[in-house]
């Protein structure tokens, strides 16, 4: 684990982690192959998307956005260009990353990461063949996540207003970024844990994904020890993501789908300004 943990405390150079530790490069990639294995067996257990009364009154213990569960979003990991379909890789801002999709909660732990994508594809497709989109659509409860304007809108996934003209809009989207922020300091809070996930991820592709995963389930467990880094309230800078951020969404909803989301965030409005009185 001493090693592991110093392999992704690093930008990736298993020579550079070889010689601190005091063994061979050959040691550093077995070992870390073995550990990223452990962890990977009992990631279920650490990082657990539920939709129940327990995450609700989690969430609604800390903040105020009614029936809240938790926060969507995605971050994209820098990877060396793969040999093969390299392209796909490619993202707006001309370099190779995988596209990765997570939901936190109240804790700021990781409740769900999804490692798989290029980064090309967009955060709406992403969440629209996943598991998260599949438990929201069968939930029996009434509760919902937070996401950005990147997502189309359902009964399920609020999104902000994206040109609030009234007070009650306004009041809306302030109540909303403040609360969608969290997903944001989760994601900073990773990377400056594990900066390999800041800089580049220089392994195989086919174990990139063990990786992020892997640290999300070890930033998980800091959480649990209460283990905080002096500037949690730190976030992520999202200035490379602000593309996606505008640009319209392909969830490709039905309109029933999106009309009854567009009513939903009224209900929610009104009932958010009728607190604020």
């Amino acid at each position: 684990m001493q090693i592991f943990l110093r392999f992704v405390s690093d930008p990736g150079f298993q020579i550079g982690v070889g010689k601190d530790e005091g063994v061979h490069r050959t040691t550093v990639s077995k070992t870390v192959k073995i550990v990223l294995t452990k962890i990977m067996e009992k990631s279920h257990l650490w990082i657990r998307f539920t939709t129940n009364n327990e995450a609700h009154q989690q969430w609604s213990s800390k903040y105020q956005f009614p029936c809240a569960i938790g926060v969507i979003d995605c971050t994209h990991i820098r990877i060396t260009k793969p040999s093969q379909h390299g392209d796909e890789y490619c993202n707006r801002k001309g370099y190779c990353s995988l596209n990765v999709q997570a939901t936190c909660n109240a804790n700021e732990e990781f409740t769900s990461i999804d490692a798989q994508w290029p980064g090309s594809v967009h955060d709406s497709r992403i969440l629209k063949r996943s598991m998260v989109c599949a438990q929201m659509n069968n939930m029996r409860q009434n509760f919902l996540l937070l996401g950005d304007s990147g997502y189309g809108i359902t009964p399920w996934l609020m999104t902000p207003y994206r040109n609030p003209q009234t007070h009650e809009e306004i009041t809306f989207n302030t109540l909303f970024t403040r609360e969608r922020v969290i997903i944001e300091r989760c994601f900073g809070q990773l990377k400056r844990r594990f900066p390999i996930l800041q800089y580049m991820v220089r392994i195989k592709l086919d174990r990139v994904a063990s990786v992020i995963v892997s640290c999300a389930v070890l930033h998980n467990i800091s959480k649990y020890l209460h283990d905080n880094m002096h500037d949690d309230d730190e976030q992520e800078n999202i200035a490379d993501e602000q593309e996606l951020v505008d640009e319209e969404n392909d969830l490709d909803l039905d309109e029933n789908l999106r009309r009854r989301g567009l009513q939903r965030r009224e209900e929610i409005k009104n009932l958010i300004n009728q607190l604020q009185l």
